[in-house]
């Protein structure tokens, strides 16, 4: 009988950055296997690896081996190597993605002195990049989701699945890694709660989860998932059809589909869905904290940014306090007709009149 030869293993790649040579690499090894012990997460570890070999062969190029030669004016002009650095399309490097680069850098001496590698922390007082607080770009309204749930439902077996996946999203605001790590037993139809486990930062949160998004998680469960699942079943509630679990980009194409579909043009997929759902639970109401603690966010100033798009108070507000508005609907109540008439008084009507 024919056997397929087993696939050679991939041949590994040469290490466009080789700092093996370099006095900082043992040191290096040591922090990462610190931070395993100190029990951070795989994804903070895998960050500072990846930007410390980038600042190691940065120092390496400039003949910088030891952490002793690590001094303040030499991650001072780190610092504006990462503001002056052009990448291939010509753009700078994000602000954000400036200080991802040298916060490890700031962790990696820390421990450098508290080990007593070196006598003193040459980055303790090195400052940060100033990165402002960006409104979300795009935040979808209450139709468009609904919209996009339609859409999901129309794909048969498939659609099912995304249904459910994209009613929790949008039900709970969770991350969509947190989504993709989401066990059986992490959510509770019956009481209509879900467990977050290890989300970012290693913290656990509860959240709830309403109770359509209930209705299609359990069809899913019953109808769906049974058919999907491969032995041994390690309980990972999403699936692909090749009853893997499901990976994040895989996730953020599944919902880039169907927004398409439903003739959205915004960007963002998953995370669309999380600023949307923050933003209608505050346009109704909801107390700011108790948006911090679905989200999951350490610090209410994260979450805050949501009231600056929340608009829909402040029109109601502006529309029952500003002095011009309430004479126009004292007199004119829902007149639309009969108000866009009375916008135009004789001296705006000639100004319109002008600007035509």
């Amino acid at each position: 009988m024919y056997r397929r030869k087993p696939p050679k293993p991939p041949k590994k790649k040469p290490d466009p950055r080789p700092i093996d040579h370099n006095g900082l690499t043992p040191c290096l090894k040591q922090f990462l296997d610190w931070c395993a012990v100190m029990h951070y997460s795989e994804r903070t570890i895998e960050i500072r690896e990846t930007n410390l070999r980038r600042f190691i062969y940065w120092c390496d190029e400039r003949g910088i081996d030891k952490p002793q030669y690590v001094t303040k004016p030499v991650l001072e002009r780190y610092r504006h190597y990462l503001h002056h650095y052009r990448k291939a399309d010509g753009q700078p490097l994000a602000l954000s993605t400036q200080c991802q680069r040298l916060q490890p850098i700031k962790a990696f001496f820390k421990w450098l002195t508290q080990e007593n590698h070196i006598l003193y922390n040459p980055a303790s007082e090195l400052d940060m990049p100033r990165v402002r607080r960006r409104l979300p770009k795009h935040i979808l309204s209450i139709a468009e989701v609904n919209s996009v749930l339609h859409q999901a439902s129309l794909h048969g077996v498939l659609g099912i699945r995304d249904r459910a996946i994209i009613e929790t999203l949008y039900s709970t605001g969770i991350r969509r890694m947190e989504c993709v790590n989401l066990k059986l037993y992490d959510i509770d139809i019956n009481n209509g709660t879900l467990m977050v486990r290890e989300g970012k930062g290693g913290k656990d949160r509860m959240v709830p989860i309403g109770e359509r998004a209930c209705v299609w998680v359990q069809k899913y469960i019953d109808e769906i998932r049974p058919s999907m699942v491969r032995l041994p079943d390690d309980g990972t509630l999403f699936l692909t059809e090749y009853g893997q679990a499901m990976i994040k980009n895989r996730l953020s194409d599944m919902v880039r589909k169907h927004m398409d579909a439903a003739g959205i043009n915004k960007e963002g997929s998953c995370h669309l869905l999380r600023h949307s759902m923050a933003t209608h639970m505050l346009d109704n109401g909801a107390d700011i904290r108790f948006i911090q603690a679905i989200l999951g966010h350490s610090n209410l100033s994260t979450t805050e940014i949501y009231t600056q798009v929340s608009i829909r108070q402040l029109k109601e507000i502006h529309h029952a306090t500003h002095p011009a508005t309430r004479k126009r609907t004292r007199r004119y109540g829902n007149n639309e007709s009969a108000l866009l008439e009375a916008l135009a008084d004789e001296e705006d009507q000639e100004l319109l009149e002008t600007l035509d």
